[in-house]
């Protein structure tokens, strides 16, 4: 079940000082190794553990800035915050993959050896135990939450996972197995990766930051709660979108032209709320039209037209 409000903030805010505190704990082990193996695929990792840093202190501020309540400047509230933080990890982590590839790249061509295997596969290994402790959490704050930041900063750790088992195969197969060039491989596979994540994650952000309309299958979900009640039954022109937590619904409802102002609120603003109830942190607004009446669009009640 998730949450809104102050709670949603407490949870996000204890997620991301997790990260933290995780990331600065991972880039002190990941320097150590980094030297001592002269290891590209180690170097790519402390890199990545370095933005992982940044983005998490980053998203620590976006989700902050988040759970600020509307004001007179925001009438919206500040939802999209964790999207331009999500955006900002994404260009974090595009600029990381390239410097890595680069590295790669130039020690391929020149077969730098590697060393000290032992102490890169055993920081590598700590690193994924605590990585998978973090995950356990961080699942745990976004089914409650539903954070896009915390979400995104998810998929950094995700990807540390096959980080570290490709600094550990990388390590193995140049040292213990004699098979030259394979560090500067998968340096090379760990920046192909670490885009992908970043092109993959940019797109929620995207759509939020773009009022971009609800998934199918929630939009439907809502849509059908409306159809419960037969004085929504000339539901039309829904529009919907999502800042952060908060999910926002418009449409127009036909009511009888016999009915007064007063009478139609009285009659549908217990049902906004029943509505509301049913879907938390969503915030309506609902325009009343005489029955029959057409927008200047055209569009027909909701049921009466092919859904969107």
């Amino acid at each position: 079940m998730r949450v809104t409000g102050a709670e949603r903030a407490k949870l996000s805010t204890r997620a991301a000082l997790a990260s933290v505190a995780m990331a600065g704990f991972l880039l002190l082990a990941k320097s150590w190794a980094a030297i001592a193996t002269d290891s590209t695929a180690m170097l790519g990792s402390l890199a990545d553990t370095a933005l992982d840093l940044v983005a998490s202190l980053v998203t620590l501020a976006g989700v902050r800035i988040a759970a600020i309540p509307a004001d007179h400047d925001h009438r919206f509230g500040h939802g999209k915050a964790e999207a331009l933080v999500a955006l900002a990890q994404v260009v974090l982590i595009s600029v990381s993959a390239v410097g890595i590839a680069w590295r790669a790249v130039d020690r391929l061509i020149h077969h730098a050896p590697t060393e000290n295997a032992e102490l890169g596969v055993g920081v590598s290994v700590l690193a994924m135990a605590a990585t998978v402790l973090l995950l356990t959490y961080q699942k745990r704050v976004i089914g409650r939450t539903g954070s896009i930041a915390i979400q995104t900063d998810n998929l950094h750790y995700k990807s540390d996972l096959f980080l570290n088992a490709a600094v550990i195969a990388a390590l193995v197969l140049d040292q213990w197995l004699g098979l030259s060039g394979a560090d500067a491989l998968f340096g090379i596979g760990i920046a192909l990766w670490l885009l992908w994540g970043a092109w993959s994650a940019a797109g929620e952000s995207v759509n939020q930051l773009m009022d971009a309309e609800w998934p199918l299958a929630k939009r439907e979900a809502f849509l059908a709660a409306c159809a419960e009640y037969p004085e929504l039954k000339g539901i039309h022109d829904v529009r919907t979108r999502t800042s952060g937590a908060h999910d926002f619904v418009q449409f127009h409802v036909w009511v009888p032209e016999e009915w007064t102002v007063r009478e139609a609120h009285d009659r549908l603003d217990p049902i906004e709320e029943q509505l509301q109830a049913r879907f938390p942190g969503i915030e309506m607004l609902m325009h009343l039209d005489p029955e029959g009446h057409i927008d200047r669009e055209g569009l027909l009640p909701h049921h009466l037209t092919e859904r969107r």
